[in-house]
């Protein structure tokens, strides 16, 4: 923590403003009236956002190129930019197929897919918290994250069918349009640090507004 406030006004910015609309993100859709659901990529692909600045104030500097820098001067943030971008793009290939639903529990969601999956595929069949629907190429199970009342429906097994995914997709998110839930509580803590996030970002911007000009172009002379 102490080194966390040693950050200097722009380090400080960097990290917490990605990170400060995640968390805000992440509250306003737990305090919904209705579940929202998103796939395992876009969701891997927020998280990874979040966290860009944290990877640029730590990793990227603490392995900065200093024989690029001297040939392409600020350039060089780019191309580190672009290999975290390409980082990310590959953990998303490389994950399983998966649906991410925010404010809903298990039992809330069972019977929505109970009626779900007797309309996409006659042969589907529960195996404790695993559902297989043969005809349309899916298998997974529900993986529950109780206590923030959220869950997620992972593949299971190699053989996947992407446009079975896809089609699964669709109909679960016009279902859950039609599906009320009530305010996740936790979505009030997500809220509250992410406005936190955002008064020290602000606080800093507008305190030290030269401090963090001139370490930008100090930055960029790297």
């Amino acid at each position: 923590m102490a080194n966390f406030m040693n950050l200097d006004p722009l380090q400080l910015c960097i990290a917490l403003g990605p990170l400060a609309v995640y968390l805000l993100l992440l509250g306003v859709l737990n305090l919904a009236a209705r579940p929202f659901c998103t796939t395992g990529a876009r969701d891997a692909a927020a998280l990874g956002l979040a966290l860009s600045g944290l990877a640029v104030i730590g990793p990227m500097e603490l392995f900065w190129p200093e024989a690029a820098a001297m040939h392409i001067g600020g350039y060089v943030w780019l191309l580190l930019l672009a290999f975290y971008a390409m980082c990310m793009v590959l953990v998303v290939l490389l994950t399983r197929p998966r649906l991410v639903i925010y404010n809903i529990t298990s039992d809330q969601l069972r019977p929505i897919l109970a009626n779900l999956v007797s309309e996409l595929d006659s042969t589907a069949r529960w195996a404790g918290e695993s559902l297989a629907l043969p005809q349309l190429g899916v298998q997974f199970y529900l993986e529950p994250f109780s206590s923030m009342r959220n869950l997620q429906l992972v593949a299971a097994g190699p053989r996947q069918s992407f446009p079975g995914w896809r089609r699964l997709e669709v109909r679960l998110r016009a279902a859950l349009r039609q599906t009320k839930t009530s305010p996740n509580p936790y979505g009030v803590s997500l809220i509250f640090f992410g406005l936190l996030m955002v008064g020290m970002v602000a606080f800093a911007a507008v305190h030290d507004s030269q401090s963090i000009a001139d370490s930008f172009r100090e930055m960029l002379r790297q």
